[in-house]
């Protein structure tokens, strides 16, 4: 599996992953795969220009994705937002999801940024471990983060300090 960014020339593939794992996995995002499988490829495209976003890919497949959004006010430009992590079950135990994000934070730490931020789905114990084995600590939980047919799902929301007085 090789990890590298993502531009608009992925946008197929990326809109591909990125509608099964809305439709597979609908607590652990934000968006729905109602709203986006209704969006033109230029619209992924427009994200994987917007957005620093890296994939992991055997031979021409993506398997995986992960993406960032720094936040542009003056005041708290020190911090991004990690987006729209998704590894296939097929890829699953493999080390992609960690590669990912390694290679995330490695994008952060040289452009300056010193606080990630990030929401799981609580009780998504495979994703919390993968996050704090990268170094995120959990800072609360959002009850009722996000509803879907009905049910309230609450989100984890952790914190990596990339900062110079991080330990």
């Amino acid at each position: 599996m090789r990890v590298r960014m993502m531009g608009p020339a992925d946008a197929l593939l990326y809109r591909a992953l990125r509608l099964r794992a809305l439709r597979e996995h609908p607590d652990a995002f934000t968006s729905s795969y109602e709203e986006d499988r209704g969006q033109p490829v230029e619209a992924a495209a427009q994200r994987l220009r917007a957005h620093p976003f890296w994939g992991a890919y055997r031979l021409a497949e993506l398997y995986g994705f992960v993406g960032m959004e720094r936040e542009l006010r003056p005041k708290n430009r020190h911090k991004a937002t990690v987006m729209g992590m998704y590894v296939a079950p097929e890829a699953g135990g493999q080390g992609v999801a960690r590669a990912l994000l390694d290679a995330l934070i490695a994008h952060a730490r040289l452009n300056g940024i010193e606080s990630l931020v990030l929401t799981v789905t609580d009780g998504n114990q495979r994703a919390q471990r993968l996050y704090e084995a990268a170094g995120f600590r959990s800072f609360g939980v959002e009850p009722d983060a996000i509803r879907i047919g009905g049910r309230s799902c609450a989100k984890n929301h952790m914190h990596l300090n990339l900062g110079p007085q991080a330990s």
